[in-house]
């Protein structure tokens, strides 16, 4: 059963979610301000939260900049701002959909469906990604040994960071394949996405430069984020 946790000051909006969520089969978390919507976030570990922008006090891109600190958890942020630069901004600072008010409530609970159902798939995808692999793994001249967390480029010996050695391991293993940054921010570092954080683009740029000639092989994909060519 889906955790899910509402954040919702008006009473009556609540009661409806509640109800309805929990006919549908999640489990639902309530809380009717901004503050009580981080500590049950932190305590309650929903799979979802439903947050609405205008809350008293701590308003919802407060509590939305307060969780993506530490959580990726999918959220549906509902809104009676009906401006685009106010859903971009939404969208932005981490929110995954969000819902204009007034909504009617099938088309919530598909979206609600949606995001966890696109949740699963990527936990999914993200699990796979971090499995142990053991096998040796080669790329023209360059060899890399999990077992040994050692890489060569023919007889040479290249010393990488954890997180850069990481990055290598899952582009060997997916070679053809583009990974946008946000997505190799939640394998590798297991952190959401920042607007401005720039720790995937200076991995890279590190692993490029101590890969020598090989680097080159590390491409970026413009809109997207980086792949390893094909040998």
């Amino acid at each position: 059963m889906s955790r899910i946790l509402v954040v919702e000051d008006d009473p009556e909006l609540r009661r409806l979610l509640q109800r309805e969520l929990s006919a549908s089969g999640y489990e639902v978390v309530l809380a009717e301000d901004g503050e009580t919507g981080v500590r049950m976030h932190a305590s309650a570990s929903p799979d979802m939260m439903i947050l609405d922008w205008m809350l008293p006090g701590m308003d919802g891109l407060d509590v939305l900049k307060a969780v993506r600190y530490s959580a990726t958890t999918p959220v549906l942020m509902l809104t009676a701002r009906g401006e685009e630069v106010d859903r971009v901004i939404g969208l932005e600072l981490g929110a995954d959909d969000y819902l204009p008010k007034p909504f009617g409530i099938r088309e919530l609970l598909a979206r609600v469906r949606a995001l966890i159902r696109r949740a699963e798939v990527v936990r999914t995808t993200i699990l796979s990604d971090r499995e142990n692999h053991s096998q040796p793994l080669s790329y023209g001249d360059l060899t890399l040994d999990p077992g040994a967390h050692s890489v060569s480029s023919g007889a040479e010996a290249v010393e990488l960071s954890k997180t850069e050695f990481e990055l290598l391991h899952l582009f060997l293993r997916n070679q053809g394949r583009a990974f946008s940054r946000a997505y190799l921010l939640e394998t590798i570092w297991e952190v959401r996405e920042v607007p401005g954080d720039r720790s995937v683009d200076n991995a890279i740029l590190r692993l490029r430069r101590k890969l020598g000639t090989t680097g080159a092989a590390i491409e970026t994909v413009w809109g997207v984020g980086y792949r390893l060519k094909k040998a």
